[in-house]
């Protein structure tokens, strides 16, 4: 009796799927129990695919495909439609896909199986427990979509394990995970779920020849499933006792694959039987492809992370040992996204003279070329502030060290390669600080000014003298400013990343900064294990990058963030949160200086605009304007009647509401002001008469070298006239 006459006789045909042709070769069965004639036929593709109910061919489309990757059979349950549309009976199909390869190169394969009519689903069949429905399709094609999207999220391996842990699964779900991973010969647990600390240790260290389902997944790259214990003790006796004692009764190992290469083996465990059935195993194969995938994408970004972090940690400096009298802190946040490197740098260098130096730059740029250029002129400046040159000269030489630097690297650089070696420039800003006596010496290219934070809060821009940043022309001065930071002032230097970041420009983000810093931080910083100052640097850096920085966007929303670097120095002293505060603290005095160079009238504005900020909360609006009139007219007749410089000096003391406000301004002529009366059309000559007319009180001290015009005003002095 011939074979085909056995199968027909148990209702059971023939057929044979040719993919790459396209075309199906039935027998006279299997033409019957596909509603055709019941005779021998070979038909196309899409003749077939219509008898099939529409949800089970996308059903098949998974099933063959997983059956190609796991090397079994492809095993489905298909409703078969009439012409019109009704279901005439339902089949099993059981098929071998036969890999091959066409005349191109690509993969292609072949099915060669049986198809059976069946009633009813049979005890004991994967078809009790799985049916093909609509709804189960949904579930597992949204949870599908979900995990993908969760994993796609994850950044780190502990995030993707977190994730894989998470899911629920249609239908089953594992109660116990446990991905593998390999380290040359041996198998490793990069991460477990559902085992208590320390489950892992016999697993921990364990050779790919060992008789273990996970290393046997490594070793040929295709999954194990093990529905019963009694499988696991057949298939692998000599390790059942390790998994014996987890109480599990079907487990499953599927292998992580990337790019075709077997990463490690992932265990899904279950306390309640499961049957594997084709489409259960579709599920996990699906998420197994997910979870390699995810895991290679975070081992690559940690290692990319590491690196550069390494690398940006190894650019920048230590802050050295303690200063007796001062106390510094320091902040380097990327922002740009991309690489997490840039030319961002701040620097602290002992100097010869027992002083210090602050420098804080930024190179044009977010990418390595702009980093390299960072460590390079890092070096060249600590190099020749250790020489011991004055804040001028250590910027000059850098200027002149970065334009030849970029110039070399322009000619040497590839042609097709312009745009990376094109010459850059730097910002910089240089601080030598004397610790005894609080006073500093500026030199800035091309940098924002420093901050001050007085004593009682109230923080000034302090404008400086300045050059071009470094590198755009070699030969550049850099003109020098003085000023001292008093007992418990605060100076901060920032890139401009800090006032920039969140869309801002330089006005709308040193106003979001001012605030932070003008705010109370004693208080917040009693609790940070570096003190105020510490915490101080953590408000500025979260102001502007943190969580709370999505309340504060400026009108630039779409600039491109810059990296962050800020340095705060303080000088101890009473009001600056540094020690103990006094039980009955005294409102200190605020004070600040500003000279007034003969080749920069310009910078009037600046003492003007310095004066306003100075007496910003100054109860009597008019009051003000006059202050600002008269510092004015004083500083304007120094340059126009003498030939030195002016130097402004303003000091407000006493409490808000009731302070005294004396302001001086001194020149190195002997000539003393005199008193005139100028006409009507007179473009000059009306200082004195101002001073009289607006201050409570007014004079002209000689100096050894010079003269010191003053005048005060007591806050609120002139009561309104009454009604």
């Amino acid at each position: 009796m011939r074979t085909e006459d056995v199968l027909a006789a148990v209702a059971t045909g023939l057929w044979r799927w040719d993919n790459a042709s396209g075309t199906v070769s039935l027998d006279g069965e299997a033409a019957r129990l596909l509603g055709l004639p019941a005779e021998p036929v070979v038909l196309p593709e899409v003749a077939v695919r219509s008898r099939f109910h529409p949800v089970d061919w996308n059903e098949i489309n998974g099933i063959v495909n997983l059956a190609v990757a796991e090397g079994t059979l492809a095993e489905a349950r298909l409703r078969i439609m009439d012409v019109d549309g009704r279901v005439m009976r339902t089949v099993r199909s059981r098929s071998k896909p036969l890999e091959r390869w066409s005349a191109d190169g690509s993969p292609d394969y072949e099915l060669i199986g049986t198809i059976q009519e069946i009633a009813e689903p049979q005890p004991g069949t994967t078809a009790v427990h799985t049916p093909i429905t609509g709804d189960w399709r949904r579930s597992r094609e949204a949870f599908l979509l979900d995990a993908g999207r969760a994993l796609a999220e994850a950044r780190s391996t502990a995030e993707v394990l977190r994730v894989a842990a998470s899911l629920s699964m249609p239908g089953f779900n594992p109660d116990g995970l446990a991905v593998f991973g390999v380290a040359g010969d041996r198998l490793s647990v990069i991460g477990h779920h559902g085992h208590d600390a320390g489950d892992e240790g016999p697993f921990t260290d364990m050779l790919l020849d060992t008789d273990y389902p996970a290393a046997e997944v490594v070793r040929t790259g295709r999954a194990i499933y093990l529905p019963t214990p009694d499988d696991y003790k057949r298939r692998f006796p000599a390790t059942w006792p390790l998994a014996q004692r987890f109480d599990r009764v079907s487990w499953a190992f599927l292998p992580l694959i990337v790019a075709g290469r077997t990463m490690g083996a992932w265990m899904a465990a279950f306390r309640q039987p499961a049957s594997f059935s084709p489409d259960e195993r579709s599920v996990l194969t699906t998420v197994a492809r997910m979870l390699a995938q995810a895991l290679q994408r975070a081992g690559v970004a940690e290692s990319e992370r590491e690196l550069t972090t390494g690398l940006q940690r190894s650019m920048m400096p230590q802050l050295g040992p303690e200063i007796p009298g001062m106390r510094i802190a320091a902040r380097y946040v990327p922002t740009g996204g991309g690489l997490q490197v840039g030319g961002d740098w701040y620097d602290m260098i002992p100097l010869p003279s027992g002083r210090f130096a602050l420098v804080i730059g930024d190179v044009q740029g977010h990418d390595v070329r702009a980093a390299g250029l960072m460590g390079q002129l890092r070096i060249a400046v600590r190099a020749y502030a250790s020489e011991g040159h004055r804040p001028d000269a250590v910027l000059s030489r850098a200027s002149r060290f970065l334009a030849g630097l970029c110039a070399s690297q322009e000619s040497g650089g590839a042609e097709d390669d312009s745009e990376a070696q094109s010459p850059r420039f730097a910002t910089c800003l240089y601080v030598e600080c004397d610790p005894q006596t609080g006073t500093l010496e500026v030199a800035r290219a091309g940098h924002p000014d420093p901050a001050v934070r007085m004593t009682d809060g109230t923080v000034l821009m302090r404008p400086t003298a300045g050059g071009l940043p470094l590198g755009i022309v070699p030969d550049t001065d850099y003109p020098t400013t003085r000023f001292t930071l008093e007992p418990g002032e605060t100076m901060m230097l920032c890139t401009d990343g800090l006032i920039e970041t969140g869309g801002h420009d330089l006005d709308t983000g040193w106003a979001r900064l001012r605030a932070v810093l003008e705010a109370d931080t004693h208080e917040a910083g009693s609790g940070h294990p570096g003190g105020h100052l510490e915490a101080l640097a953590d408000l500025l850096v979260q102001a502007v990058h943190g969580p709370s920085s999505h309340h504060t966007t400026g009108p630039l929303a779409d600039r491109r963030e810059d990296d962050i670097a800020v340095v705060l120095l303080c000088r101890e002293g009473a009001g600056c949160g540094c020690g103990t505060p006094a039980a009955h603290p005294v409102r200190p005095a605020r004070r600040t200086m500003l000279t007034v160079a003969q080749a920069e009238p310009e910078r009037i504005a600046g003492a003007r605009r310095q004066v306003r900020e100075l007496l910003h909360d100054w109860a009597d609006e008019e009051q003000l304007d006059s202050v600002v009139l008269m510092v004015s007219e004083m500083v304007t007749n120094v340059l126009v009647h003498t030939d030195g410089d002016a130097l402004l000096v303003a000091e407000a003391v006493g409490e808000l509401g009731e302070r005294r406000l004396r302001v001086e301004v001194a020149d190195s002529s002997d000539e003393l002001p005199h008193k005139r009366h100028p006409g009507e059309m007179a473009s000059s000559g009306r200082g004195v008469l101002l001073m009289e007319m607006l201050a409570d009180a007014w004079g002209v001290d000689p100096r050894g070298e010079g003269k010191s015009i003053w005048f005060e005003l007591y806050e609120q002095s002139k009561q309104p006239d009454s009604a």
